[in-house]
């Protein structure tokens, strides 16, 4: 029988899952499901990649001119959901958003492939699209404007981090006997609770 969640600390335990779900998961570890409200409370939810964490949350990049970009600006609140199913466990978590700073930004984008880089200039993200030959010009177009290895990041482009109030922890168990565990911020620290299946 699988033993339940003991920790008593969230990060950690996220470490350690992310650690197993990357020697386990044949794809992508790090996706995750982004859900965001309009100010008028209208949720959408998509999958985007995990691409930093620390005690102060995680973080994700995007065109913030994108739907998710226009709502999260608008509504700086969201939650996150990740599904590892080779190591039956998912993790929730909810919390404010917050613009990632700008050096921040920077240093992400560096790290990207070329033609991602380009993409951030082709791609007018969530915009309509008359077909496939409209992006490939957009990008013919950005090639021609950065045809050197400098390619500087878009003034629309950057990333968020999702300030967790709330992580829960869920691990699959024998009988539908589901383990679930709590971590609800309180003051500098976290009241734990488990909860019913």
């Amino acid at each position: 029988m699988t033993a339940p969640i003991a920790a008593t600390e969230p990060y950690a335990l996220f470490r350690a899952w992310m650690a197993e779900a990357e020697a386990s998961e044949a794809n992508d570890p790090n996706a995750m499901s982004l859900a965001s409200c309009t100010p008028d409370g209208v949720p959408s939810v998509r999958i985007v990649l995990l691409k930093g964490l620390d005690e102060r949350g995680f973080v994700f990049f995007t065109n913030k001119q994108s739907r998710k970009g226009g709502e999260l600006l608008a509504n700086p609140r969201a939650a996150l959901a990740f599904h590892w199913k080779t190591r039956r466990r998912q993790v929730r978590v909810e919390g404010a958003i917050e613009e990632v700073s700008e050096a921040e930004s920077d240093a992400y984008y560096a790290t990207r492939p070329r033609l991602s880089r380009l993409g951030a200039w082709a791609s007018q993200q969530s915009r309509p699209l008359s077909g496939r030959a409209e992006l490939e010009g957009a990008l013919a177009a950005a090639e021609a404007r950065f045809p050197d290895a400098e390619i500087p990041r878009p003034p629309h482009w950057g990333g968020f981090r999702l300030l967790p109030r709330r992580l829960e922890f869920w691990q699959d168990m024998p009988f539908r006997l589901h383990d679930r565990r709590v971590f609800e911020a309180a003051g500098d620290g976290w009241r734990i609770e488990t909860l019913y299946p």
